[in-house]
């Protein structure tokens, strides 16, 4: 069967048939890429059972249904599997990472605002990581802002109250203990917006530091959220 060159959408032919079958597969193909949201990237093995219009972006070595589409598009429509090859510059979003990407024309490339045409990148990442505070009068996080990035800021939000003999808190990292935020809430739902005036890059990775104010720590958790830019090399 015939199909349009972008999004592989099939074609009536002049004396075909059942003309509604072919022209309701398009359309489910198209309720899939259209505002395209992707179950999941990393998937190999197609789930038993999918809902209607529920799309993945197919990763080397899938199998079952999948095996052969490497790198494409499956939506689950009329009760089976329909492909789409994408394209440079196709966008959608990851449910399963919530994050936007951007096909670069082999892979989808999450976090990307711009790409030259040999690969080079600039991204927009926020890594978000829960980090429970142990007693003392600080808490190193387990989760650490990533080597080489530029940080905008960092932001946070008490999920369970902040307990011990503290007045109040800081978030920065060794050195810079209020980098951050200082006199931060104890109660949950209290938050630290930590906008830098001077975007800051580091070179390593390196964990937030939680430091106590006026007293140590006793518990509670925070939700802690690193807004960070990041850049990919040209290829060969």
């Amino acid at each position: 069967m015939a199909e349009t060159s972008q999004l592989n959408l099939p074609l009536l032919s002049p004396s075909q048939a059942q003309k509604h079958v072919t022209v309701n597969e398009a359309l489910a193909r198209l309720d899939g890429l259209t505002q395209m949201v992707l179950a999941s990237r990393t998937a190999t093995v197609p789930p038993l059972s999918a809902e209607e219009g529920t799309s993945y972006a197919v990763p080397a070595g899938a199998v079952n249904d999948w095996a052969g589409w490497d790198g494409a598009v499956a939506t689950f429509a009329n009760g089976g599997w329909v492909f789409a090859v994408p394209r440079r510059g196709w966008r959608g979003f990851v449910a399963d990472e919530s994050v936007t990407v951007l096909h670069d024309g082999n892979v989808w490339q999450a976090g990307a605002l711009a790409l030259s045409p040999n690969g080079a990148g600039t991204f927009l990442k926020v890594d978000e990581f829960d980090h429970v505070i142990g007693a003392g009068a600080s808490s190193t996080t387990t989760g650490q802002i990533a080597s080489g990035v530029m940080v905008i800021a960092v932001t946070a939000r008490v999920l369970v109250a902040v307990t011990g003999t503290l007045t109040a808190w800081q978030l920065g990292t060794a050195g810079a203990a209020d980098r951050f935020g200082s006199g931060l809430g104890l109660g949950a739902g209290s938050y630290a917006r930590g906008m830098l005036s001077a975007p800051m890059t580091y070179w390593g990775a390196a964990p937030l530091l939680l430091t106590a104010t006026g007293g140590e720590f006793a518990g509670g958790t925070v939700r802690i959220a690193v807004h960070s830019l990041d850049l990919s090399l040209p290829g060969m």
